[in-house]
């Protein structure tokens, strides 16, 4: 006999999702998974300040070093992870060490999953708040 957790959702059934939430601005409620209309605009009001990514250093120039270096070091550089590499990670950044920017030996080879997690880390978006 199947293991009920196991066996799949027959048509019409439905999962438990945790109930909907106030957003964070305290505005509305939104259903489970989904973004407030005021996240969306600040999201949106934050893209439209940035500066395109060629302004940013990501131009031509290193559209060509990016696709060399992930023929040259076609796996991420993960241990253990062993994906195929789609993202160039700086190791320094542009902004700490520009004249680094085009140098492999400041260039590092991630899968997206990895690279996501390794900028979420480095760049403070899963930094703890230290006091």
């Amino acid at each position: 006999m199947r293991d009920a957790c196991r066996a799949p959702l027959s048509l019409g059934a439905t999962m438990n999702l945790p109930p909907p939430r106030v957003c964070a601005c305290g505005v509305e409620v939104v259903p489970y998974g989904q973004q407030c209309s005021c996240a969306i605009e600040r999201k949106a009001a934050s893209d439209r300040a940035r500066p395109s990514a060629s302004r940013r250093g990501y131009d031509r120039a290193w559209q060509k070093l990016r696709k060399s270096f992930l023929l040259a070091f076609p796996t991420c550089s993960t241990d253990g992870c062993g994906k195929p590499a789609t993202d160039v990670d700086h190791i320094q950044s542009i902004r700490e060490a520009p004249h680094l920017r085009l140098k492999w030996s400041n260039l590092r080879a991630f899968c997206h999953s990895c690279h996501s997690r390794h900028t979420a880390r480095t760049q403070g978006f899963a930094r703890g708040r230290g006091v």
